[in-house]
This record gives structure tokens, sequence and C-alpha cells, in this order.
């Protein structure tokens, strides 16, 4: 995966995402469901993470109490101690990675920490979950983020200029 390729063609298409974003509003939301699912299962039966990795290089989940207490345990660590080490509020006050990489990220592209992840890292990229339409804007801006997502919003842009 050419990740300086992605980069510049997400960031080229971005303004058609965003034209397909506005039409997407206008479908009901079971129907988004309907259109994004099978397509996210294509294109991730495609496409594997380990190859790419960028969502976890370039940008950082955002960690609610139960993932902070969680992996606090798996380092025998006190869960203040572990947010001190890693963590930092960001603008809306929610908890992120001190930096990018992330820490727990191997060379080989692997998390040491897979088993204990956070509840967004487990979710991500999101185009699988119910109520597409409440994660539009969301979704938007992975496309710059995540290759797959990008690919999904690729095809879904092809149905909508029919």
């Amino acid at each position: 995966m050419n990740l300086d390729n992605f980069k510049l063609n997400s960031q080229n298409t971005y303004s058609i995402h965003k034209k397909t974003v506005d039409k997407l509003r206008k479908v009901k939301p079971h129907q988004l469901d309907k259109l994004f699912h099978p397509m996210h299962e294509q294109v991730f039966s495609e496409i594997d993470c380990l190859h790419c990795a960028n969502c976890c290089k370039t940008t950082s989940p955002i960690f609610l109490q139960p993932d902070i207490d969680r992996l606090a345990r798996l380092f025998r660590m006190k869960s203040s101690e572990f947010v001190e080490t890693y963590l930092r509020r960001d603008e809306e006050g929610d908890f992120v990675l001190l930096q990018a990489p992330c820490p727990f990220l191997g060379e080989d592209n692997r998390c040491f920490v897979y088993e204990e992840r956070p509840k967004a890292c487990r979710e991500y990229p999101h185009t699988n979950r119910k109520n597409m339409y409440g994660i539009l804007n969301l979704t938007l801006q992975n496309t710059l983020v995540c290759p797959a997502v990008f690919k999904i919003f690729q095809e879904i842009s092809k149905e909508f200029r029919k």
C-alpha cells in the first residue's frame, strides 16, 4: 500500500466525496446501512489492514475510562499513571494519545495490545455499524485516513453518479 499515493488521491477526491455525503443525507437511514454494510464486507475482503495501519500511524482513538482501566491493568499500572504516560485531553476533553504513531504499534503494523485495544480501535473504521447516517461526517473524514473507507466511498460515489 503506497500511503503517499493514497494521501494525494484522497485529498484530490475529497470534494467529490463531500458531494456524495450531501446526496447520502437524502437516503433513509436504514437504506444507508444497507448500502454501506455490503460494501464494507466486499472492501475488507480485499484489503488487509496490516499492510497499511495508517489509522494507527496518523490518528488517535478516543480512550474511554473502561479502555484506560483495561490497558492500565495490562501494563500493571494505575489508571492515572497510564493517562500520564500515554494520553492527553484533546480540544473536546476526550482522552487521546500523546503522539502519533500509536506507541502500541509494532514495526510489522501489528498492535501490541490488540486483544485489549480501545473500543474506538475495535470499531474502526465504523463503516459496518448501524446508523451510518449519524456518522456521515466522521466517515467522510475517514476517507482521508483509511484506504478502505476511501474505496467504499469511491464505489458508493459511482452509484450516485448514475
